[in-house]
């Protein structure tokens, strides 16, 4: 009865967030439950009452900081100069771009509608076709969510009850796989339409970019030979990297090197102990303050409470949806639903390879009619008992998870990438899906590699937890 009332609140229109709040009120008020309707509203307080919680508004500020101190071009500029000189150079640049804002938005959405205006608008210039320019760029924003941080890792987190820490260091491999895969795509474009370079190559540039390159991976290995193998004082030594960062950034005048630390910062303070995930979020937030403020000068005060009431709207739309979620996952729990949904799958098979794809095609389908967030609130109290009980580790579930609802994103009829492109470029809703369609080739095959080769996901989440 309570999936009855939900599906018929969602075919009536309802947002997502109300209709599992209201079917689960309607469910007690019409049963012969014994509940009183004031546990619908209790659930949802203790639904968002959870520490790690706390991570989800402060990761939205910091990408929303550096979305708006200019970091957007810097990263383009950067990725121009690495990149930009190959075959189909901007298609490069697209998905190289992607992959370092990746690094401190954490979502799809802020990734197309940032990187993405600038992006769009250089192919363009360029005599690539706007279908080509639309669907790079919708392809490498499902990176957004893949490589840390990322919000849905959070969120999948705390439903799961796994290490956000973890889920980090999982998506760094599968990232890197998506954008290889995507580049070679673009690649084979290049080759099938005897597309040239898109600027012209210098060596400066180029060799000024891989310096800016080699002290982001550098850097981290320094720091831990002085702090592991000779024994310095772990903040004094933090203290004294990140200062010489800033000097190095004078001297050379870097692109984009203190943004693209970010990243590096997280992963490193998370898997070190330096702070939790949730103190990580504050620590991106404080640097791209720092950045913005101090370093570039480019965030005004005035732009920091435009930015921080952005904030709050976007906050607050995931957390309803995270309680609303948390009564409706009860419910299910309590009815039955989910023993029975597991009761029914394995019945059905008990070979974990069948379920993962039968979780697949689910997930995918529901990625085309839910937004991320619902979606994962109400998945992972149906599906990962029964990916427990087949032996499915946690962890790599959660990445099969995010990846498919991150596709869901560019399918038709709910896919907002779609809508944020098809306004950015000035297409049709129907010319932008079919712009996107060739490039569900690598997202699929990435999915298929990902949820059958688990030590892909789970290879360095073992190795520092």
């Amino acid at each position: 009865m309570l999936k009855i009332i939900f599906l018929f609140f969602m075919a009536g229109g309802i947002p997502v967030a109300i209709a599992m709040a209201g079917a689960s009120l309607v469910y007690i008020l019409v049963s012969d439950s014994t509940l009183p309707p004031f546990v619908v509203i209790h659930r949802m307080v203790s639904g968002i009452d959870s520490f790690p919680l706390l991570a989800v508004p402060f990761f939205i500020l910091a990408g929303n900081l550096m979305n708006n101190a200019g970091i957007t071009t810097r990263i383009y500029n950067f990725a121009l100069a690495l990149v930009g000189w190959l075959k189909g150079g901007l298609g490069h640049v697209n998905v190289l771009g992607s992959v370092i804002f990746a690094g401190m938005s954490g979502t799809a959405i802020a990734d197309a509608a940032g990187l993405g205006t600038i992006e769009i608008k250089a192919m363009k210039e360029h005599g690539y076709s706007t279908e080509f320019a639309v669907g790079v760029t919708a392809a490498s924003a499902t990176l957004g969510p893949i490589i840390p941080p990322s919000l849905p890792f959070v969120i999948y987190g705390m439903m799961a009850n796994v290490s956000v820490g973890a889920l980090f260091l999982a998506g760094l491999l599968p990232g890197a796989l998506l954008a290889v895969l995507m580049m070679l795509t673009v690649a084979y474009y290049a080759h099938k339409n005897k597309w040239g370079a898109d600027v012209k190559f210098s060596r400066t540039r180029l060799f000024k970019a891989l310096m800016e390159l080699a002290v982001v991976v550098g850097w981290p290995l320094l720091l831990w030979l002085l702090v592991v193998k000779l024994g310095t004082p772990p903040q004094l030594t933090v203290f004294a990297g990140l200062a010489s960062l800033f000097v190095l950034d004078k001297i050379f005048n870097f692109e984009a090197l203190l943004p693209i630390m970010t990243p590096v910062l997280l992963i490193g303070g998370m898997t070190t102990g330096l702070f939790t995930p949730t103190e990580g979020a504050i620590a991106a937030c404080v640097w791209a303050m720092i950045l913005g403020f101090a370093w570039y000068r480019t965030l005004s005060w005035k732009m920091f409470v435009k930015v921080c009431l952005d904030t709050v709207e976007t906050t607050s739309t995931v957390l309803f949806i995270v309680a609303a979620a948390s009564i409706f996952g009860w419910m299910l729990t309590a009815t039955g639903v989910t023993t029975d949904i597991a009761a029914w799958v394995l019945s059905f098979t008990k070979e974990a390879w069948v379920f993962l794809l039968l979780a697949n095609l689910l997930m995918l389908f529901v990625g085309c009619f839910l937004e991320p967030t619902a979606a994962i609130t109400i998945l992972v109290p149906i599906l990962l008992p029964i990916a427990t009980q087949l032996g499915v580790d946690p962890i790599h579930f959660g990445l099969v998870m995010v990846l498919n609802l991150m596709i869901g994103l560019l399918h038709p009829p709910m896919g907002m990438v779609l809508f944020v492109l098809a306004r950015v470029a000035g297409l049709s809703f129907e010319r932008t899906t079919m712009a996107i369609l060739p490039w569900l080739v690598p997202l699929l095959l990435s999915l298929g590699l990902i949820t059958y080769m688990p030590k892909l996901v789970l290879w360095l989440p073992k190795m520092f937890f």
